[in-house]
C-alpha cells in the first residue's frame, strides 16, 4: 500500500512539473511586440520630433537627426516598414506602455525610475547637463551654483531629467517647464528668462543656430547621462531582437558615424526652419 502511495505521490509531482514547465515556456514565447511587428510588417518608434539634434522636423518637413536615422537601421535590420509617432516629450512613456509605439527614441536619458516603467536598451550614445545661458549673466556669474537662487529664472523640458535635475540641484530657481527647446530659446532670446537646463547637444546646437545672440553654455557639463532606447517590459524575445541589432549596428560602426554626422559636423543645420 505504501509503495502505491509513494507512486501516486511522484506521478503529481511529475504532472505538476510538467504543467510548470508548459506553463513558464508558454510565458516566454509570449512576445505581444515582436508578433505585432512581424504581423504588420512594421515598427512603431515614438519620438518628439522637435529635439535636435535628436531629432526634429526640417525646412522642408521631413524628419531628420541621429534618432531617426538610428530608427531607420533598426526598421532595415528587421525588414520592416519604419513609422515615426510623434508625440510631446511628457507623452512618450505613458504612449509606449498604451502600445501607441513599438520603442521610444528620443534623446531619452536611462534612469531608475523611467526604469520602474520600461526597459531599456543601450545607451547608444551619452549626454550630460548643463545651463544655457545669455553672456550678460555669464558675466557675473562664476559657478552653476549661483543659478541657485529665488531671482533666477530657469526653464527645462516638462516631464524630463533636466526638470529633475534642477529641482534636485537648484532647488531655490524659478523654475518653469516647456513643451519644446524652440519655447525656451525664444524664452531667453527675449529676456523672459535667465537660463535653460538641457542636454549638452541641444545647447551647443542653440548656440550654432543664434551666433550673434550672445548665448553661452557653463562648462563643464553639470553632469554625464546615458541615452537608450525604451521598450515596453516583458517582451523578452522583442528585447532580445533589439539588443542583437543594437550591438551589430555598433560593431559595424554606424552609431559612431551617425555621433559625428549630427553632433559634431554643423553642416545639417542649414536644413533647419
Amino acid at each position: 500500500m505504501l509503495k502505491i502511495v509513494n507512486k501516486l505521490k511522484q506521478a503529481t509531482l511529475g504532472l505538476a512539473g510538467a504543467l510548470l514547465f508548459c506553463i513558464s515556456s508558454s510565458a516566454l514565447a509570449d512576445s505581444p511586440v515582436l508578433d505585432r511587428v512581424i504581423e504588420n510588417g512594421v515598427l512603431r518608434v515614438a519620438m518628439t520630433a522637435d529635439q535636435p539634434p535628436f531629432n526634429v522636423r526640417s525646412r522642408a518637413k521631413s524628419l531628420i537627426g541621429f534618432d531617426v536615422d538610428l530608427a531607420q537601421a533598426l526598421a532595415k535590420a528587421m525588414q520592416v516598414e519604419l513609422e515615426i509617432v510623434e508625440m510631446p516629450f511628457g507623452d512618450l512613456l505613458t504612449g509606449l506602455t498604451a502600445g501607441k509605439a513599438d520603442m521610444v527614441i528620443s534623446g531619452l536619458t536611462i534612469t531608475p525610475e523611467r526604469t520602474r516603467q520600461v526597459s531599456f536598451i543601450g545607451p547608444y550614445t551619452l549626454s550630460g547637463k548643463s545651463l544655457l545661458t545669455t553672456a550678460s549673466i555669464k558675466g557675473v556669474v562664476e559657478d552653476s551654483s549661483e543659478f541657485n537662487d529665488s531671482q533666477i529664472r530657469i526653464v527645462a523640458l516638462e516631464n524630463s531629467t533636466s526638470q529633475s535635475f534642477v529641482q534636485r540641484n537648484l532647488p531655490q530657481a524659478d523654475l518653469q517647464t516647456i513643451a519644446n527647446y524652440n519655447e525656451g530659446i525664444q524664452m531667453l532670446l527675449t529676456g523672459r528668462i535667465d537660463a535653460m537646463v538641457a542636454d549638452v547637444p541641444i545647447l551647443k546646437l542653440s548656440i550654432l543656430r543664434y551666433p550673434s545672440a550672445g548665448l553661452s553654455m557653463i562648462e563643464p557639463p553639470l553632469s554625464i547621462e546615458p541615452i537608450g532606447i525604451a521598450i515596453p517590459k516583458n517582451d523578452a524575445q522583442f528585447e532580445n531582437l533589439v539588443r542583437n541589432y543594437m550591438l551589430s549596428i555598433d560593431k559595424t560602426g554606424l552609431t559612431s558615424r551617425l555621433y559625428q554626422k549630427w553632433f559634431e559636423d554643423d553642416s545639417w543645420i542649414v536644413s533647419l526652419p
